[in-house]
């Protein structure tokens, strides 16, 4: 996710990149996409190997950033100052295989291996830290919530330190900082006492708010005015909150996204908070031919996706959207080789930033 500081910084881009798009009105919404500085990262599976790649907002000039044919990268999670990519890596098979955490630059140069057994990583507002969720077992399960615990690398001394409320956070994956640091928004699934739910837990105390949205996978705007998540395996939606709070609340619907015939997932937030990402494809349990890969749901970071792609739609427009009905005024796809292109994660180069 992006921090305050730099939704000020694009505060203006952005107000000068939407006139110059209301004035010209393009046909397509992929047109729009491509006067945007930004770019999207995400996990693709090209030649019998899962790899990182980003790409234009509109979907073009796609890069493979990893380029590793024998190691297994996926899950790519942006800094929020547009300077590093953190990610995970699978190394051995079945039940012995480790996940690590590891980290770049955007480029894809400079890698380094943070830690072993960690899972679905994601950054402070700052940049400076990436918190993790410990594997809940030694023995390797592919399933997204076999976790237990959420520890928090320090970038500047190597250090770990464990959550305040770590042996009660149980379950968990998904999770993301709020911009102002003060929550983290994560979905657990059978455990802490809940069936399934998605959840605000405090980065420095123990509170725990059940926001009562059903679904999973949320994911807080840049600006944190509005959180997006799944309420199920065929809708993303969005709707604003106030993370300011000490009691946030998720107010009414404004955006939802349906596909009846595809599932959706994997939902993020363009920098200036005008557009969605999203992962879009066919039902499936994976492909164990595949190498690298397992068997589960097909929306499970290092399960085989076949048909599965990248999708852009607006934020700003409310109401429903049926992509079965939709048109190329209304979203865009932004890959369209169909290998498991999935976990997008938008960002504001540093160079773009700096201009």
């Amino acid at each position: 996710m992006k921090s305050n500081s730099l939704f000020i910084a694009l505060t203006a881009a952005s107000a000068l990149f939407s006139a110059h798009l209301l004035a010209e009105e393009p046909a397509t919404f992929q047109q729009q996409l491509k006067k945007l500085p930004f770019k999207i990262a995400y996990e693709c599976y090209v030649s019998n190997n899962w790899e990182i790649f980003s790409m234009n907002a509109d979907g073009s000039r796609q890069v493979n950033l990893t380029q590793s044919p024998t190691i297994q990268e996926h899950y790519p999670q942006v800094s929020p100052d547009g300077t590093k990519i953190c990610f995970t890596v699978d190394t051995g098979e079945g039940r012995d295989t480790v996940r690590s955490l590891w980290v770049m630059d955007t480029d894809g140069k400079n890698r380094k291996k943070l830690v072993d057994s960690a899972r679905e990583p994601f950054w402070s507002p700052d940049s400076k830290v990436i918190g993790y969720l410990p594997q809940e077992y030694p023995k390797f399960n592919v399933i997204d919530y076999y976790t237990k615990g959420m520890n928090f690398y320090d970038l500047a001394t190597g250090k770990t330190e464990a959550h305040p409320n770590a042996a009660k956070l149980h379950h968990l994956y998904n999770p993301s900082f709020s911009p102002n640091g003060k929550w983290i928004a994560a979905t657990v699934h059978a455990g802490m006492g809940y069936s399934h739910a998605i959840l605000l837990i405090e980065r420095n105390g123990d509170k725990i708010i059940n926001l009562g949205i059903s679904g999973c996978r949320p994911c807080i705007s840049p600006d944190g005015q509005h959180i997006a998540w799944g309420p199920g395996d065929h809708e993303i939606a969005a709707a604003p909150i106030d993370l300011n709070s000490d009691n946030p609340k998720v107010g009414e619907h404004e955006v939802r996204i349906l596909d009846k015939e595809k599932k959706i997932y994997h939902v993020d937030w363009s920098p200036d908070n005008q557009f969605l990402s999203i992962s879009r494809g066919p039902e499936g349990e994976g492909d164990l031919s595949k190498k690298g890969t397992f068997s589960a749901a097909c929306e499970i970071v290092g399960v085989y996706a076949p048909g599965w792609d990248i999708i852009a739609v607006s934020a700003a427009r409310h109401g429903i959207l049926d992509l079965e009905k939709a048109t190329d005024a209304d979203f865009t796809t932004l890959t369209s080789n169909g290998k498991s292109n999935k976990e997008s994660d938008w960002f504001l180069p540093a160079s773009a930033a700096q201009k």
